[in-house]
């Protein structure tokens, strides 16, 4: 993956290539340069006209052979484009694909996408009187959007991996085991997990990171969902169970996303899906979310262990692991 003097020099011919001439660029900024995808906003000359675009590329795992970290669903370049298209398609907002990246485009596994216009920073949403009425209806805009998510055909998107709950646990158990950090909370949590299982059921197409951050909002309505590497055949309550995990409620009150109500997320996800929620299956997922978020913290604050690259923000995701065992540990107490 270049730099971006490398990106800047090959992407107008991409662009006048997939999208259209002349290509020139102008603007490029990079994003974000996080573990899985590097993000450059840039705009192009599209015949008359000057269009804003976002430039995702991936970055491979890094992880060794035997690590149960590979395990773990990722959905790279192209199988990321396409996972959203296929969801655009079923009625879920997503960014517009407008370009998948080619071997001779020599920029690496991703694609280019038209830029939406829209905030991702929680504590805006949660608190400016601006977004008063998206946070009015946000939990059933979720609702509705997982439901049309997960009434997708996973057989037509076969780079899907399949990850039910008990694969689910057991791949995180094992990525526990590998740190080689014992805690308590987490050997309890799992042994929770494995003892209330839900009954095996129909996996459907899962993004597997659906919150706050991965949604981008209007001051009235979602207008993309983005960030979908971890997408995967999954148990559907996982996206929704998610969602509600107290760390993703940015310090909100109420339990999905900070701003609204389980009742209505369900409603509207039951009419959507046209299905039934079951209460405790929801409430295992939210309550394992919790569980899987701290060991994520310690797979973060224990990266350079096998990257050999020190990032401050790693280390301090990991001194966060406590919250989560303390959420999940609420959670089993019966308080919300």
């Amino acid at each position: 993956m270049g730099g971006q003097q490398d990106i800047a020099a090959k992407l107008p011919a991409v662009v006048a290539r997939h999208i259209g001439a002349p290509g020139e660029i102008a603007e490029l900024k990079r994003l974000t340069g996080g573990a899985t995808k590097a993000t450059w906003s840039f705009t192009a000359r599209i015949g008359q006209e000057t269009l804003p675009f976002i430039l995702q590329l991936s970055r491979p795992r890094a992880a060794a052979a035997g690590d149960p970290i590979a395990e773990l669903p990722r959905v790279l370049g192209a199988d990321d484009a396409a996972l959203m298209s296929a969801a655009a398609v079923a009625g879920v907002p997503t960014p517009p694909v407008r370009a998948v990246l080619a071997p001779d485009d020599e920029l690496g596994p991703g694609y280019i996408m038209d830029f939406v216009a829209g905030e991702t920073i929680a504590r805006r949403l949660l608190r400016e009187p601006v977004f008063a009425p998206l946070r009015q209806s946000f939990a059933a805009q979720c609702g509705a959007i997982l439901g049309r998510l997960h009434r997708l055909d996973g057989s037509a998107l076969p780079f899907l991996k399949p990850f039910g709950a008990a694969e689910h646990v057991d791949v995180y158990r094992r990525v526990y085991q590998s740190l080689d950090r014992p805690q308590p909370v987490i050997e309890l949590g799992l042994r929770w997990a494995e003892d209330r299982l839900p009954a095996a059921r129909r996996l459907g197409v899962v993004h597997g990171d659906f919150r706050l951050g991965n949604l981008i909002c209007g001051t009235e309505r979602i207008a993309a969902v983005i960030d979908w590497e971890l997408g995967a055949l999954g148990d559907p309550l996982q996206d929704l169970g998610w969602l509600c995990v107290r760390t993703w409620r940015f310090g909100g009150k109420a339990p999905v996303g900070g701003m609204g109500r389980r009742e209505d997320l369900v409603a509207a996800y039951e009419r959507a899906a046209d299905t039934v929620v079951d209460p405790a299956q929801l409430r295992f997922w939210e309550a394992f979310g919790s569980l899987k978020w701290a060991i994520m913290c310690m797979m973060k604050g224990q990266e350079h262990r096998r990257t050999g690259r020190r990032s401050v923000e790693q280390l301090a995701i990991g001194r966060r692991m406590e919250e989560p065992l303390h959420d999940f540990l609420q959670l089993l107490a019966g308080e919300d």
